[in-house]
């Protein structure tokens, strides 16, 4: 009896260490900026990009892998010893495994083949393992598989992203854009618009600005191959045969369990070349290289400026920087890959300068 007791205090102990370095390692944090992108042809209107590329592993996921180790460890199904592993398209995966190696614990990611490289080396960067498979719709089974040879935690991000985090403070991202818009001439923005790839942040942010009782509408830019805005249309609609895009860390071939389309006030599709277009555009702007899915909120975000232009309207939109083009070198800044994957985005990239 004693012995169990004494078992159960040591990984108390130890679960309370664990999550004192994840407090501490978030204290040692600064938060991302709120980048101001002034538009001249649309006098009135401002964007602003959040920039979560400058988090410790480089992405908008950052966030999300501390919230679910701490929700993992409060829940008890993290303890000293455990083998962590997630299914992920990447970014998320290189996250956790930076929290991984701070916990001291083995992690393992399951993964597109197609993966971007940079990714893979990240992950291995900080300890963790990567376990590709061919077909992307078969990640969450052969992470469940994983986790059960190895008497390890499947730690979910598809099932937990939308309640591991805090919605309605404790810094999370919806309360650090508000608060950085607070001294902006139009403060509360008209629209935040996002993507979806487990449908955490979209559900944080929707929760946040209904708490808050703000006007602020939300908008999801969702790849053309992607099943969320079949869903958000037709709610029968729950998987499709694959997520024909080459956008990384959003668009899904199936509906997540985070993902909640009554938060969301509209969604925008948006077409791989536009994205691409939209992604070389704003990386010229900033001079600095962001991702695909950047692009793909952009785009989006022109869309809604062009309206707002239409209709007389004065506001701010505020969007997310998800992470650094660097990691797509080999791919998306590749003029070779460009040419053999995807259309000519010249023209969508001259559309789109016109605007931002």
């Amino acid at each position: 009896m004693n012995a169990h007791v004494d078992l159960k205090t040591d990984r108390r102990d130890w679960v309370f260490d664990a999550v004192a370095r994840i407090e501490a390692d978030y204290n040692r944090s600064a938060d991302t900026h709120l980048i101001r992108i002034d538009l001249p042809s649309a006098p009135g209107i401002t964007l602003y990009l959040k920039d979560e590329s400058s988090h410790p592993t480089g992405s908008l996921k950052h966030r999300l892998a501390r919230s679910l180790f701490l929700y993992g460890l409060c829940n008890g199904w993290i303890g000293p010893g455990t083998t962590i592993v997630e299914a992920s398209s990447g970014s998320t995966a290189v996250s956790e495994a930076y929290f991984a190696k701070l916990l001291g614990l083995r992690f393992i990611a399951v993964m597109p083949r197609r993966t971007s490289p940079a990714k893979i080396e990240a992950i291995a960067f900080y300890g963790g393992e990567s376990h590709l498979v061919d077909d992307p719709k078969t990640v969450y089974t052969e992470a469940a598989r994983l986790a059960a040879d190895t008497g390890g935690f499947y730690i979910d991000q598809f099932t937990y992203a939308e309640r591991a985090t805090d919605w309605r403070g404790n810094n999370n991202i919806a309360e650090s854009i508000f608060a950085q818009m607070a001294r902006e001439p139009h403060p509360i923005p008209s629209w935040v618009v996002v993507g979806a790839g487990t449908g955490g942040t979209s559900a944080t942010i929707g929760r946040y600005i209904r708490y808050r009782q703000l006007k602020t509408q939300l908008c999801i830019a969702d790849p053309a191959g992607s099943v969320f805005h079949r869903h958000y249309n037709d709610r029968s609609v729950e998987e499709i045969e694959r997520c024909a895009s080459v956008i990384e860390g959003i668009g899904r071939p199936r509906v997540e369990k985070s993902f909640i389309p009554d938060l969301i006030d509209r969604m925008i599709v948006v077409d791989d070349n536009a994205s691409l277009a939209a992604m070389h555009v704003i990386s010229n702007r900033i001079a600095r290289r962001c991702g695909g899915s950047t692009g793909t909120n952009i785009w989006a975000c022109a869309q809604i400026i062009r309206e707002m232009m239409a209709r007389g309207e004065q506001g701010s939109i505020v969007t997310l920087l998800c992470d650094s083009g660097e990691r797509y070198r080999s791919t998306y800044y590749d003029e070779d890959w460009l040419k053999q994957t995807m259309g000519c985005t010249r023209a969508l990239q001259a559309e789109l300068s016109s605007i931002i």
